[in-house]
């Protein structure tokens, strides 16, 4: 279980981490939702280092348990609140991708608790 902890780990932190990235650098293919969502431009940098920091407390549990943890758990509820966002906007065919990102970061939870 240890070696597939870390894998997904490193996986969904550099998926999360590229995301962050992406918003860092006002890709379009990410900010353009974020216009049609109502997400206020004021947001965007905070919620880009909100993501960068969950995905490297991923990859820091590798060491600090408990970090890993909380990073975890903030990255569950930070794209819970994405997919909720997602609905109130009405744009239902964009949904499923926070949880792309929610699964991953589950995922490394899940493993990390049965290692």
């Amino acid at each position: 279980m240890n070696i597939a902890y870390r894998i997904v780990g490193i996986v969904a932190a550099l998926w999360i981490g590229f995301s962050g990235y992406s918003l860092f650098s006002k890709k379009q293919f990410v900010v353009d939702p974020l216009v049609e969502y109502g997400v206020p431009k004021g947001w965007w940098n905070w919620l880009a280092l909100t993501k960068s920091a969950g995905a490297l407390g991923l990859i820091t549990g590798f060491f600090v348990p408990a970090v890993g943890v909380a990073a975890a758990v903030g990255l569950i509820v930070y794209f819970a609140g994405a997919a909720a966002t997602t609905i109130r906007a009405h744009s239902y065919k964009t949904t499923p991708f926070p949880l792309l990102y929610l699964a991953p970061a589950a995922a490394t939870l899940v493993l990390q608790f049965a290692r």
